[in-house]
């Protein structure tokens, strides 16, 4: 008997008492009807899931070796880079594997904003996804303030502060996330294991967004439904062999940065150990926080009977949360930005600005945009004398433009695409009109005019 023949047999023993391989056929096999359209945009859905199972893995590695007190935290770190095998290696995977796991994950939420994927009937696929990236920066957080180092301690003194602004309860939110007074051993040992449990926890996340993401199949560049079988192709292995090649040029950038560029992403001051005693210079997050950290600071005056530091709180949050109700205020009868010309061009802007913000986030506020230095108020010794005889007002300096200044227009138009753009566009905007089916675009060069002909030599 061959090899091939048994292994035949025990599949199909194995499958007619715990039909696995029926349902992974039905999942991402031949049994699975895909668009038959789908661009390498689609491929980082696969990519998310590849990074978090990279994560998973070298966490519980490292796990094995990290000692989770304030006095032995960045030793244990240092003994990971140099006396375990390979540790640096396993180390550097899952450091450059947070902020891969972000590039891929902001890119599939951006390609979904543009072909509409959040759109009838898909809206849980997408509110599942928005609460996967919640978990996502939950977890990267905690991970962030394992090592011990300068910038894990103080970054994590200032993010939880910020609960203190919220009324009433705010302080007693603090106390408990530090477990006393102050970021200590139990804050350290909490954020632990929360860390250790939370990819777990996005794992079953995952396969609900899977489940629900079967159940009316994938969006495409079309944003327009399938048709029978003449739009679509069986997954496997069409896109099997198409998310393998976009895996392997995926590889080819990740481990370039890890072998020769593996502490471009982090922060130099993360490998002196925490002292709470000397605050460094600038207290910045990890790059893939830096937008809504932009907006955080950008807040710096009361709004109404709301403290800037609440308000800034309430808007750092509420722009990751206006994505929950994205789906409802998008009420465009199209999905795919391709046949909206208005909506690509704001698309394309708000993906600036995120950028912009991004950059914000990582500057000193109060640094000018375009100088070297913002300028002082030239005072003459007769007027600096009137001031000082009460005679005269102190004289303003010229107005500055300033990194805060940048942010606070970022954040205005960040929430004006959301919450008004958006919401105006799908009542007023003239969409180009769309292809009958999935086919014609396809096999007519791509476009509506491409359809068109083909129907015509028909």
């Amino acid at each position: 008997m061959s090899n091939a023949s048994l292994g035949t047999r025990v599949v199909r023993w194995i499958d007619y008492r715990m039909p696995i391989f029926t349902l992974l056929d039905h999942a991402v096999g031949s049994g699975y009807p895909t668009p038959k359209n789908l661009s390498y945009w689609w491929n980082f859905g696969s990519l998310a899931g590849l990074v978090l199972v990279i994560q998973i893995a070298t966490g519980i590695v490292l796990a094995m070796h990290y000692t989770p007190h304030v006095d032995m935290a960045f030793a244990s770190v240092e003994r990971i880079m140099r006396d375990v095998n390979f540790g640096w290696l396993i180390r550097y995977v899952h450091a450059n594997g947070a902020s891969a796991f972000f590039v891929v994950v902001y890119i599939h939420i951006f390609r979904g904003l543009y072909y509409g994927s959040y759109r009838e009937p898909r809206e849980l696929l997408w509110i599942i996804g928005v609460i996967i990236l919640l978990c996502m920066m939950a977890t990267a957080f905690m991970g962030y303030v394992l090592p011990w180092g300068q910038m894990s301690f103080w970054g994590a003194t200032v993010i939880t502060n910020l609960f203190s602004a919220v009324p009433l309860v705010g302080d007693a939110i603090v106390s408990w996330l530090w477990g006393g007074f102050s970021v200590d051993n139990p804050t350290l040992q909490r954020f632990y294991s929360l860390h250790y449990l939370l990819p777990f926890v996005i794992v079953g996340l995952v396969v609900l967004h899977i489940w629900a993401l079967h159940r009316f199949g994938s969006n495409n560049p079309l944003g327009i439904d399938t048709k029978g079988d003449k739009d679509t192709i069986p997954f496997h292995p069409y896109y099997t062999v198409k998310d393998l090649f976009g895996m392997g040029v995926f590889f080819i950038i990740f481990f370039a940065f890890v072998f020769y560029a593996p502490n471009y992403l982090g922060h130099p001051d993360n490998y002196i150990p925490a002292d709470p005693l000397v605050t460094p210079a600038h207290i910045v997050p990890e790059w893939y926080f830096l937008p809504f950290y932009a907006i955080l600071r950008s807040i710096t005056f009361d709004v109404l009977f709301i403290p800037a530091k609440l308000m800034g709180v309430i808007l750092m949050f509420a722009s990751i949360l206006v994505l929950l109700i994205l789906p409802w205020l998008d009420r465009s009868p199209v999905r795919s930005a391709k046949f909206r010309p208005i909506y690509k061009q704001v698309f394309w802007l708000l993906l600036v600005v995120t950028v912009i913000l991004g950059i914000v986030g990582a500057k000193t506020p109060s640094d000018p945009v375009f100088a070297d230095k913002c300028p002082v108020a030239e005072v003459t010794e007769e007027e600096a004398a009137a001031i000082a005889r009460g005679e005269m007002e102190e004289k303003k300096p010229p107005f500055c433009f300033q990194y805060v200044h940048l942010g606070q227009i970022g954040t205005a138009y960040y929430f004006l695409h959301f919450l008004v753009l958006i919401p105006l566009l799908g009542r007023f905007e003239k969409t180009r009109p769309l292809p009958p089916s999935i086919s014609e675009p396809v096999l007519g060069g791509g476009t509506a005019a491409g359809a068109a002909v083909t129907r015509e030599k028909a």
